[in-house]
């Protein structure tokens, strides 16, 4: 798990495309520190495992599924990449539970300064925002970010410089792809509603007239 406070930016050195998976290389330098084989570090807001490390940086393995949902299949050598490890029992929680799975990309379409924030406007899927609410909070790039507001069609979110500057949203420009990972709670909780209702319907369904009620009274 994570919290969507980005620890550091890394620099994307390689990318081996196979026919659906691939394996990315990192400079890191922060995320290397206690770090191991097998751990978990988030690059852009996707869980990923780390398969080999040394004194520079790290490779690891990138799914198919992983490649079809977010934006690292995509990403050319030198780009500069969010790096936040798993969070530690003792950590604190500074932003909100991250899963590092993403549910999939948005566009960005409208960058706008107000005062000292920077608002971001990213198109996405309807599918996607229908878990995100105003006020919630919004994973962007593995970024714990504030939603300011949010229609069926985008989601607008405000960053502070401090954010901006330590992160990879420095580089984001208009029509640049972003990883989204939504509020995990909001989908176990419309998991748990729709799983309730299946089961009222099917007692209700026993209740009512059936060919085996008809036949046991001599209808049929």
């Amino acid at each position: 798990m994570f919290t969507g406070i980005i620890e550091e930016t890394g620099e994307l050195i390689r990318l081996i495309q196979g026919s659906d998976s691939a394996v990315l290389t990192v400079r890191a330098r922060k995320v290397l520190e206690s770090t191991a084989v097998g751990d978990s570090i988030a690059v852009n807001g996707v869980c990923l495992t780390v398969t080999r490390i040394d004194a520079s940086g790290f490779d690891a393995d990138v799914m198919p599924e992983t490649v079809r949902r977010s934006s690292l299949g995509g990403l050319p050598a030198g780009s500069r990449v969010n790096l936040e490890r798993a969070m530690a029992a003792d950590g604190r929680f500074g932003g909100h539970i991250v899963a590092g799975h993403v549910d999939g990309t948005g566009i960005v379409r409208n960058i706008n300064t107000e005062k000292n924030a920077v608002l971001y406007t990213v198109e996405a899927d309807p599918g996607i925002l229908r878990y995100v609410v105003e006020k919630g909070s919004v994973a962007v790039d593995g970024i714990s970010l504030t939603v300011v507001s949010v229609t069926d069609r985008e989601l607008t979110v405000s960053v502070i410089p401090h954010t901006r500057e330590v992160t990879n949203l420095r580089d984001r420009r208009i029509g640049d792809s972003v990883n989204l990972e939504t509020d995990i709670i909001g989908k176990y909780v419309e998991r748990l509603l729709n799983h309730e209702q299946l089961n009222l319907g099917q007692k209700e369904e026993k209740n009512g007239i059936t060919m085996d009620l008809l036949a046991d009274n001599g209808f049929i």
